[in-house]
């Protein structure tokens, strides 16, 4: 089953709709790092990482990791070693911190754009994860907690997301 982006504030999941937000600049063929746009195309999910210290671990058929402080998804487009990939926390790599003190990344799933065979600069750090005012993300889906999880409960390690 696929996850499909009905428009700007939808998602679908079989029978199921959810609202959601997505880049502040709309959807990209040719996304780039800090564009502010969420890139077109049909993606695998990695696994969930969760704040184990704010929830419990969710029904889920999805791996779940719990987010430890030193976690980060590093973004430098200098990095060709760590680009768009988890990485522990290094003061000389830039980098999206996990263990965050807003509620956003309580939940995130990696939504797998540009990890095989990774591009500098083509984009990194493009999760599904929460929020609670539906406001434009830097290139993300974002979902509400209750939706994000009853998403969870229907979703496998084979479900994809299509972005168009």
């Amino acid at each position: 089953m696929t996850i499909i982006l009905k428009n700007k504030e939808t998602l679908k999941f079989d029978d199921f709709s959810f609202k959601c937000s997505i880049g502040k600049n709309g959807l990209s063929k040719k996304k780039k790092e800090g564009d502010r746009r969420t890139p077109i195309g049909l993606f695998s999910l990695g696994d969930l990482y969760y704040r184990k210290d704010r929830n419990p671990k969710p029904k889920t058929k999805l791996r779940c990791l719990p987010i430890q402080k030193e976690m980060g998804w590093c973004d430098d487009k200098r990095s060709k070693r760590f680009y768009n990939k988890l990485i522990k926390i290094n003061k000389k790599i830039k980098y999206e911190k996990l263990y965050r003190n807003d509620y956003k990344y309580d939940f995130i799933i990696p939504i797998n754009y540009n990890t095989k065979k990774t591009k500098l600069g083509k984009g990194s750090a493009i999760f599904l994860h929460l929020t609670k005012n539906f406001k434009p993300t830097l290139g993300c889906v974002a979902l509400k907690k209750k939706d994000f999880l009853i998403l969870l409960k229907l979703i496998g390690k084979k479900t994809k997301i299509k972005l168009n």
